[in-house]
C-alpha cells in the first residue's frame, strides 16, 4: 500500500484518481509521495521514505527541485492542465485594460443611490471609453501550454500575433494558428507589440527579461500583461514607465508591495488558476503521474529527471535506478545484476546534467539485500525493486 501525504487542498477527484494500493496520510514522514499546490517546501526535511513530489499546477518555485534530484526525489508538474483558465484570465486582463472597465463599475457604485443614475451615466461613459482588441498586435513571449492558446485566442479576436520561443516545441508549433507570426527576435516584439504578455518560467536567464531596457524599447501606451512569475519584471522600471505614461497598463496576477502600489496597474490576487476545472484536471493529472512512478517506474513530466518510461511492468521485476551521470556506471549496475544470476529484458537510461535515470525489466528476482548492495555502489543515489 503508498502512503500520499497531501498539503494544500487536492481536489478529491484527483486523490480519487490514485486508486486501490494508494492510502491518505497525515504523516509526512511516512508518505511514499507528497501532492502539493503552493505550500513552500524549502524547509522542510524530506524523509528518506519520499520518493516523489507531485506539483498540482506548472510552476515549481515552491519546491527545492535540485535537493531533490540528489535525494532520488522525483519532482511531477501538470503542465497544460491549467491552461486554459489561465488563458481566459489573460483574455479578461487584456480587455480590462483596452476599456476602463473597472473604472466604470466603480463610478456605477459611487453613484448607485443617486436617483438619476441612469441618465448621469450617459453623460460620464465618455470618460470610460477605451480601444477594441481587434486589429492591435499581442506579442506573446513563450508559446508552451499556455502561451499558444493566447496566441490562438488573439488570432480569434482579430488580433496580429507575433510569438517568441526559442524552445518551441513541435507539439505546440502544431497546434498554434497559421498566421501566428514566429519571430526569433525580442526586439520586434518591444518595437511593435501593442499587448505583451509573459508564458514563460521564471529561471536564472528568465528573471527581470521586462527589464528597464525592454520597456524603454516598447511602443507607447503598450500594455504588459504578466500571469506567468512577478520576478520575471522589473518592478521598479515599469512603476515608472506607468507614472510617465510610456506604458498605459500592467495587469498581473501577483500583488506585492510594489505591484499593488503602481499607478494604473489592475493586480489580481493569483487567480489564474483558480478555476474548479483547472484545479481537478491539475489534481487528477498529478495523482496519474504518481501512480504511474511509484507502480511502474516511469517518469513524465519531471522537472528534475528527463522523462522515461518501459510501460506496464512485464516481466518479474523492475529496478528503477537514480545515479549520478558518470562513465561506467550503468556497466557496473548490470554486472551486479548478472552476478545475481538474473537476466535483463529490456532497459533504458536518460540523463539530466549531473543526475540520471535508469529503468531495468529483469527476467527474475532480485532479494531485498541484493538491490540494497546495488543501491550502496559509489555513485548510486537510490535503488528500488517494483515488483507486479
Amino acid at each position: 500500500m503508498y502512503k500520499v501525504h497531501c498539503i494544500n487542498n487536492i481536489a478529491k477527484v484527483g486523490t480519487d484518481a490514485l486508486g486501490k494500493g494508494f492510502t491518505l496520510t497525515d504523516d509526512v514522514t511516512s508518505a511514499d509521495a507528497i501532492m502539493v499546490r503552493s505550500a513552500n517546501l524549502h524547509a522542510i526535511d524530506f524523509s528518506p521514505n519520499l520518493l516523489a513530489i507531485a506539483r498540482a499546477g506548472a510552476g515549481v518555485n515552491n519546491i527545492p527541485v535540485e535537493k531533490c534530484a540528489e535525494q532520488g526525489i522525483v519532482v511531477f508538474n501538470t503542465p497544460g492542465a491549467n491552461a486554459n483558465g489561465v488563458k481566459e484570465l489573460v483574455i479578461a486582463g487584456m480587455l480590462l485594460s483596452a476599456r476602463d472597465i473597472c473604472g466604470g463599475i466603480d463610478w456605477v457604485k459611487r453613484h448607485s443611490d443617486d436617483p438619476n443614475v441612469g441618465t448621469l451615466a450617459e453623460k460620464a461613459k465618455n470618460r470610460f471609453a477605451g480601444t477594441e482588441l481587434a486589429g492591435k498586435t499581442l506579442g506573446v513571449i513563450g508559446l508552451g501550454a499556455i502561451g499558444a492558446m493566447v496566441a490562438n485566442a488573439g488570432r480569434s479576436l482579430g488580433m496580429h500575433v507575433l510569438g517568441y520561443d526559442p524552445y518551441l516545441s513541435v507539439k505546440y508549433a502544431w497546434s498554434l494558428d497559421r498566421h501566428v507570426r514566429h519571430i526569433n527576435d525580442l526586439k520586434e516584439i518591444w518595437a511593435n507589440a501593442d499587448y505583451i504578455t509573459i508564458h514563460i518560467p521564471a529561471t536564472k536567464a528568465t528573471r527581470g527579461i521586462i527589464s528597464r531596457e525592454a520597456i524603454a524599447a516598447m511602443k507607447d501606451d503598450v500594455v504588459v500583461l504578466n500571469y506567468a512569475r512577478d520576478a520575471l519584471v522589473d518592478e521598479r522600471a515599469m512603476a515608472e514607465a506607468l507614472q510617465t505614461g510610456h506604458v498605459a497598463r500592467y495587469v498581473t496576477d501577483f500583488a506585492n508591495s510594489n505591484s499593488t502600489q503602481m499607478p494604473r496597474a489592475i493586480v489580481t490576487p493569483h487567480l489564474g488558476a483558480s478555476t474548479k476545472e483547472a484545479e481537478d484536471n491539475c489534481a487528477i493529472m498529478a495523482a496519474n503521474e504518481v501512480r504511474d512512478y511509484l507502480e511502474n517506474g516511469n517518469i513524465e513530466n519531471s522537472v528534475n529527471f528527463e522523462s522515461t518510461t518501459l510501460g506496464p511492468i512485464d516481466g518479474a521485476m523492475r529496478l528503477a535506478v537514480f545515479h549520478q551521470n558518470v562513465p561506467g556506471l550503468i556497466g557496473r549496475i548490470t554486472s551486479a545484476i548478472s552476478a545475481a544470476g538474473v537476466n535483463i529484458e529490456n532497459m533504458t537510461d536518460k540523463s539530466r546534467g549531473d543526475v540520471a535515470y535508469a529503468l531495468l525489466d529483469l527476467g527474475g528476482e532480485l532479494s531485498d539485500d541484493q538491490v540494497a548492495e546495488i543501491a550502496s555502489v559509489e555513485n548510486i543515489i537510490r535503488a528500488r525493486a517494483i515488483r507486479k
